[in-house]
């Protein structure tokens, strides 16, 4: 189970850096100057968020063949990795504006849960639980993985974000990912017997 938390709270915590949602993060934080419900507007909205894919994950390993679950994580992870290396696009000022006079936490929360669906860290999401089986220590991790890469973009600004060589990064969780790809295509199709039926 650590394990499992653990390589989702990387896995994601990498992907998060420059993404789209960090870039949101940053934007709610110098509108409205308010960390606290800023930051528990993304926990919430990554728990409900991640909890729908990790289930989604969870579902495609219990009932796929154990050959066809392989082909799909090398697919999914490889092809991870390489969207790792297309820079987002700062695109959410629109989106922002329509939903401000919710208040902050609500906005965030709506913001974050929109941004969140099919972004990068969201399919992330759907191969780790695919792989692993589970629901709980995926939504853990990746939910721990979103703070760490997030929070400090609320509470500090830009001038956390400057400091981070985000390219550098893009290129390690791009790496990190087609690892995971190449080691699934040369893993034994038996380990990837489904873990347990799905609900």
């Amino acid at each position: 189970m650590l394990e499992t938390i653990l390589l989702s709270m990387g896995a994601i915590a990498l992907s998060e850096i420059g993404d789209k949602t960090q870039l949101l993060a940053l934007a709610l934080a110098a509108h409205y100057r308010k960390p606290i419900p800023i930051v528990l507007g993304i926990l919430c909205a990554t728990l409900l968020n991640h909890w729908l894919a990790a289930m989604l994950g969870y579902w495609i390993n219990a009932w796929l063949t154990p050959e066809i679950l392989r082909w799909v994580l090398i697919v999914s992870f490889i092809g991870m990795g390489i969207w790792m290396m297309i820079p987002d696009k700062d695109d959410i000022d629109a989106e922002h504006s329509r939903w401000k006079k919710y208040g902050v936490f609500t906005a965030t929360l709506i913001l974050f849960f929109l941004a969140e669906m099919g972004d990068k860290t969201q399919l992330a999401t759907i191969a780790i639980a695919a792989k692993v089986g589970t629901v709980i220590p995926v939504m853990m991790g990746t939910t721990v993985g979103m703070l760490l890469a997030d929070a400090p973009v609320v509470f500090i600004g830009d001038r956390f974000a400057k400091y981070i060589p985000v390219r550098t990064v893009h290129i390690v969780a791009a790496l990190v990912f087609i690892g995971f790809g190449v080691a699934a295509y040369f893993a034994d199709p038996s380990s990837f017997v489904p873990h347990v039926p799905a609900p």
